[in-house]
């Protein structure tokens, strides 16, 4: 399975984000969202393609030293909970 996931618009309330942190997050977030879904496949709102205009995520506890890859990661994971 090919997957490409493309993030257009991130809103993180109450993350605290320099500005050179935020294409990391968002890259590791990508990738792994990415991994994820190739891993436990698609929802049935993504299996035809596309793209949704808004996705609720689960709710998480930031653990970690502020590594913006580690955000990134538990925030894919969020949003992976909430497609399922």
């Amino acid at each position: 399975m090919n997957l490409e996931v493309r993030i257009g618009r991130l809103v993180l309330e109450g993350i605290a984000l320099a500005p050179e942190q935020r294409p990391r997050v968002q890259a590791a977030l990508e990738a792994e969202l990415a991994r994820l879904l190739a891993e436990g496949g698609l929802a049935p709102a993504l299996s035809a393609g596309g793209a949704l205009p808004r996705l609720p995520a689960d709710s998480f506890t930031l653990s970690g030293d502020g590594d913006p890859t580690q955000l990134g990661q538990q925030i894919a994971q969020a949003v992976y909970g909430g497609l399922k």
